[in-house]
C-alpha cells in the first residue's frame, strides 16, 4: 500500500501538513469542511506539496518531520517540488 505526505496552503496563507492513502479524496474532504479542524475555518485549501511514501508508518514519520520545520523550511520544500494548477 502506498501512502503520501502532503502540505496544503490554507486561504489565510498558513500551511497544514498531513498524510493520506488517497490525496485526491483527502483534498476533497478538507475542502468540504470535513477534514482536520485546523483547515475547516481556513477554506478553501490548495494542495501545494505531495511526497510519495512506501507505507503509512513512513508517511506518518515524514509528516512529523515536516511539522517540525519552520515556515521557511516548508516553503523551500514546496518550491523544490511545485505542483502546477
Amino acid at each position: 500500500m502506498s501512502a503520501y505526505c502532503y502540505i496544503l496552503k490554507c486561504s489565510d496563507g498558513t500551511f497544514y501538513t498531513g498524510w493520506t492513502n488517497d490525496p485526491e479524496k483527502r483534498l476533497k474532504t478538507h475542502n468540504a469542511g470535513l477534514g482536520a479542524r485546523y483547515t475547516r475555518t481556513r477554506l478553501p485549501v490548495k494542495l501545494v506539496y505531495l511526497e510519495p511514501q512506501t507505507d503509512r508508518s513512513t508517511a506518518m514519520k515524514r509528516e512529523r518531520a515536516i511539522k517540525k520545520m519552520t515556515r521557511e523550511g516548508k516553503m523551500r520544500l514546496i518550491n523544490e517540488k511545485v505542483i502546477r494548477d
